[in-house]
């Protein structure tokens, strides 16, 4: 009886630990995405677990599915509609499905003034007036064409290099406090989803979302790294996490060495 009721003990202890603590299996929870204002269902939603760089999208129903573990955090974003993260819950896991509201933007237009070349119509004149200087340019993924890094290439090299040896330099603390975000950078380029919506957006929300950092922060880290202003304002939101990754293993080499 003695030896019954210890295993007794022991099975149940056993069972409520399993309880509390989250699953590490993968679970599949699902939902339906809606318009707070007029409650229809919104299609083409965007939906990123930023933990595990996965990505979804919402049907014409507003429905999505995607792979979970409890406490990983969803984005949710759409042009026009404020962006929302959502933490998983054991309740959500358990229910698998749930319905999610996304609030409408109120967005002010301003007034766009576009300023071009002012040309004289002298040829001698008009060929010192524009720009005609291209610095070097190399490829990066989501490109059809090369971008520059800066008046002269070697000098991201640099860049990375003082940031070694200056613990003080930005670049040092960015990389050494964001690692575990910057090593999803691999594991994003493996979801379709996420790269597809990467490459169609150039307000570098996801990047910040992604890398725990501010958008106000990307481009003082390009710059950095030594990037064009032209490559910053240009750039869609895969080509500046692609070049963040590049500047980021010339980082690892350079400290391994």
């Amino acid at each position: 009886m003695k030896y019954f009721a210890v295993f007794f003990f022991t099975l149940l202890s056993t069972i409520a630990f399993a309880q509390d603590t989250p699953s590490t299996i993968p679970q599949r929870v699902s939902g339906y995405i809606i318009n707070d204002n007029s409650k229809q269902p919104l299609s083409g939603v965007n939906i990123i677990n930023t933990n595990k760089v996965r990505g979804a999208k919402s049907d014409e129903k507003g429905y999505f599915e995607i792979d979970v573990q409890v406490n990983d955090t969803l984005h949710f974003s759409i042009l026009g509609f404020q962006s929302l993260r959502i933490r998983v819950t054991n309740d959500w896991i358990k229910n698998k499905v749930t319905r999610i509201q996304l609030t409408e933007k109120a967005i002010a237009l301003e007034e766009v003034i576009i300023a071009p070349f002012s040309l004289t119509g002298y040829l001698e004149v008009d060929s010192k007036l524009i720009p005609t200087k291209e610095n070097y340019r190399y490829s990066i993924s989501g490109l059809t064409q090369g971008y520059e890094a800066g008046e002269y290439s070697p000098n991201a090299f640099g860049k990375v290099l003082g940031s070694i040896f200056n613990p003080a330099d930005m670049l040092y603390n960015f990389f050494g406090k964001n690692g575990k975000e910057l090593k999803k950078l691999k594991e994003m380029k493996k979801d379709d989803t996420v790269r597809n919506l990467l490459e169609s957006k150039y307000d570098r929300e996801t990047v910040s979302v992604l890398l725990g950092i501010s958008k106000d922060e990307i481009p003082e880290i390009m710059h950095r790294c030594n990037y064009s202003d032209s490559f910053i304002q240009t750039a869609n939101d895969l080509q500046i996490m692609d070049a963040i990754s590049a500047c980021y293993e010339q980082y690892k080499v350079l400290k391994r060495n």
